[in-house]
Order: structure tokens, then C-alpha cells, then sequence
């Protein structure tokens, strides 16, 4: 046995699983999660990790016939999301139904939606269940989940980052925008999402550790030339520009400060 890390349709997080040696990168296998059988994809294989009880077992290689119930599940799916946003216009909601998904053994019915406050949807999950005979769960999710489900283009030209690559959304806050001396200024800091920069906390880590012992901006230190008032500081390159006697000079803290 090994272990495997494996994505769903969504594709933006691997869970560990495990399962036979003989399973590959880039196989589609059919594997056991709470909530019944998933149709998945094998994209990391981890020769390192032990092997324990508590990880869930990839159940088999996908079938042709396997394939064939996943084809008709998203088929099906898309019909189920046309039906509910059919129904939330009937009932008068407010909320914005993104998309629909069935379990692979069509056990429960999973709709994601976004509303600006709380909604009472619970005649809606009657009409749904009337109509499917399923378990069905209705999801309220935030901005920046809505951003990775749709995808778009961030301000540095790539693909967003929650959609291309990201596992899991950490906590962003606006302390990162600050320790990394960035102009507070939400058409900068903020994403297509509408929150903070995921790419806050790439490198939040390194300008903390290069403001150590960094002055601040309005402290007056003592260069070659005398004392002088900081007037900027560049936290990267360690570096801050005094005025001394109404002349600007570059300060060194690593270089300066020893002389």
C-alpha cells in the first residue's frame, strides 16, 4: 500500500488516500470519503508517507462503466442547476446558484451559491429532494471561494492563484499589507475577489524578518554624515533614505550601522 494524493472535479485540493502499489500519477479511480464514492485523479504519489488507519482507500481503477455513470452525473448536474435556479426565481431568493454536483453513486446533491445575506432555503431543498429523491445540501460560500470556482485574471496578468494552483485559502490580513509597506489602496491590495491578495503571505515571512532591527520612517538615526530623519525605507534591500542637513542619503542598516 501507498499513499496518494488525489483531486476532485474542482481540482483545487489534494487529499491523501490509500491505496494498491500498483496505482500510477494520472490515474482516475473511484475512491471512499464521507460522503459515499467520488469519482477522482491520482496527481501525486508519496513513496515517504507512512501508511495509517485513518486515511480513506481509493476503492479501484475507474471502468468503462464508471466512466459512463461520471459522464452522466455531470450531465445530469447541469440539468439539476438550471432546475434550482429555475426554483430560486419561483420562490424569490436571494442568491445566485453557481453550480451543481451529484455524488458519484448520485447519493447526495451538492448546490453552491452565493447571497449577500442568509438565506432561508429550506422550501427550495424540499422542491429539489421532491424532484431528485436525494440528499440534498445547499452551500453558501464566500467571495474568494465564488473567484476560484469561476477563475479570472489577477493584476500581475496571471490566472488567479485559487484557481490555478492554491490547496487551501489562508488567512489573509491587513497587517501583511502594512509590514510590507504597500500603499493601503484597495485597487492594489485587493483581488478579483474583492478580499485581500492572496500573494500577501508569499513573501509576508521575508520583510518580517528584514524589518528586524530596520528604523521606522520619522526616527532619527546617525549616519557618516550626521544625524538625520528617515524618510523612506526599502525593507527588501535593507535599506532606508535619511535626510541629513536637507540632503537625502541611502542608509545600509547591514553596512552603516557597522561603521
Amino acid at each position: 500500500m501507498k499513499v496518494f494524493g488525489v483531486i476532485f472535479k474542482d481540482g483545487h485540493k489534494t487529499y491523501d488516500f490509500k491505496g494498491d502499489d500498483d496505482l500510477k500519477k494520472d490515474d482516475y479511480v473511484i475512491v471512499e470519503t464521507d460522503k459515499g464514492l467520488q469519482y477522482a485523479k491520482i496527481n501525486a504519489v508519496y513513496l515517504e508517507k507512512e501508511v495509517n488507519d485513518n486515511l480513506k482507500s481509493i476503492i479501484r481503477k475507474v471502468t468503462e462503466e464508471d466512466e459512463n455513470q461520471y459522464l452522466e452525473n455531470l450531465k445530469d448536474a447541469e440539468v439539476a442547476l438550471k432546475k434550482c435556479r429555475k426554483f430560486v426565481e419561483e420562490l424569490d431568493l436571494n442568491m445566485n446558484v453557481l453550480n451543481a454536483q451529484f455524488t458519484f453513486e448520485r447519493t447526495q446533491l451538492l448546490f453552491n451559491f452565493i447571497a449577500d445575506e442568509r438565506v432561508d432555503f429550506r422550501e427550495l431543498a424540499r422542491k429539489l429532494a421532491g424532484v431528485y429523491h436525494t440528499r440534498i445540501e445547499l452551500r453558501q460560500i464566500g467571495a474568494r471561494d465564488k473567484a476560484r470556482e469561476i477563475g479570472g485574471i489577477g493584476i500581475c496578468g496571471g490566472e488567479l492563484c485559487c484557481r490555478r494552483f492554491l490547496n487551501q485559502m489562508e488567512t489573509i490580513s491587513i497587517s501583511m499589507a502594512k509590514d510590507q509597506n504597500l500603499a493601503l489602496n484597495p485597487s492594489k491590495i485587493n483581488g478579483a475577489c474583492g478580499r485581500l491578495l492572496c500573494c500577501l503571505a508569499y513573501e509576508n515571512q521575508n520583510y518580517l524578518d528584514n524589518l528586524k532591527d530596520l528604523p521606522q520612517v520619522g526616527d532619527v538615526i546617525k549616519t557618516k554624515s550626521g544625524e538625520g530623519e528617515v524618510v523612506s525605507i526599502d525593507i527588501l534591500n535593507r535599506k532606508c533614505q535619511v535626510m541629513v542637513d536637507n540632503n537625502l542619503e541611502d542608509y545600509y542598516i547591514d553596512e552603516d550601522s557597522k561603521k
